[in-house]
């Protein structure tokens, strides 16, 4: 049965069409987006043709990326306002390209010209990650072949992790929700956005815990909260969100205290809101705490994910010392003599 066009109104009075009906056993329903009739017949009829290819050959040969993307959406994949903003750029430079003409060098060549002066890591991350997971989503569910693309290479750079000493300066120079916020995420590991979520309800000061619903792996987890940060979540106002600001009002007051940090301690690095996670694992593993319990600790997805990334915290010559007792090789009088034979 052949769609329908209908008029549907609009409050100043002037009408859309909009069209309904059944073709090759799929409910179509919407707007044509125009009220000349003309037009709205030949967009009801490429409609029709596009279903009609779709029940002969499949639902791969009529899938567009924003379809793609809108059934990405959907399912609550995106859990960052960054990654959204990626997204948009994807569509702006794919517009109503078919899936099944993304091919891996088309899209590794997308990232080039989205970001032709960038660094490797930035385009996997912005292009080459949010456009495979839209095609592989959609392979899911069976509406299109999945795709295998190889990331850039680049060169990793080894961040610096916020320590203690760095985190007493910062703590000491910013107000009390800076201060707050900075404890919050090196002793929980949470990421900035994971922070900015945080709601009262989900802070629970008898058990020291702290609920994080929305993570990046989709993993719910309650991390501790050591006496420090209780006391300073405790002195904050609660009439708002503990940290509920834009993510650029933020980062302004964060680096607004490490600029004032430095008039005082010359040399005071500027280190980032991913700095205190790195500081998490890192200081975990230098204490020596197995990298499966930092994996759990910190809401990673798995140990190798860690170790991937913060084996450099582990780059320590002296942890053979517990091979043969740390009382031994620390006795330098029994070191010298060994020496001196």
């Amino acid at each position: 049965m052949p769609l329908k066009l209908y008029k549907r109104f609009k409050r100043d009075g002037g009408f859309i069409l909009h069209y309904r009906g059944t073709v090759a056993g799929h409910k179509c329903r919407g707007s044509t987006g125009t009220a000349d009739k003309k037009i709205a017949a030949r967009i009801v009829s490429e409609i029709e043709n596009r279903q009609h290819k779709r029940h002969l050959d499949g639902p791969q040969e009529v899938l567009t990326f924003p379809q793609a993307v809108d059934l990405y959406m959907k399912a609550d994949k995106v859990t960052s306002k960054r990654t959204e903003l990626y997204i948009k750029r994807l569509l702006v430079h794919w517009g109503d390209k078919l899936v099944k003409e993304m091919k891996a060098g088309m899209i590794k060549q997308s990232a080039i010209d989205i970001h032709p002066s960038d660094s490797g890591a930035t385009r996997n991350r912005q292009v080459i990650t949010p456009t495979r997971a839209i095609i592989n989503h959609c392979a899911d569910l069976e509406l299109c072949q999945p795709i295998r693309i190889k990331n850039f290479k680049f060169d990793r750079k080894i961040k610096k992790p916020i320590l203690v000493n760095w985190l007493d300066t910062f703590c000491a120079h910013a107000d009390p929700k800076m201060a707050a916020l900075a404890l919050f995420m090196f002793s929980t590991g949470c990421r900035i956005s994971e922070a900015r979520r945080l709601e009262w309800s989900d802070i629970d000061f008898q058990d020291r815990v702290v609920l994080i619903r929305k993570t990046k792996n989709r993993r719910q987890r309650l991390p501790h909260m050591p006496a420090r940060l209780l006391v300073a979540l405790a002195n904050l106002p609660r009439d708002v969100q503990p940290f509920g600001r834009s993510e650029m009002t933020v980062r302004l007051a964060w680096d607004a205290v490490i600029a004032k940090a430095a008039e005082t301690v010359p040399g005071f690095p500027r280190l980032t809101f991913h700095s205190c996670r790195h500081g998490f694992a890192t200081g975990l593993l230098r204490r020596r705490v197995d990298v499966t319990t930092v994996a759990y600790l910190g809401g990673w997805k798995t140990p190798a994910q860690v170790l991937k990334t913060y084996g450099h915290a582990l780059k320590d010559i002296t942890l053979t010392d517990v091979l043969i007792g740390e009382e031994l090789t620390r006795d330098t009088t029994k070191i010298a003599e060994v020496l001196l034979k």
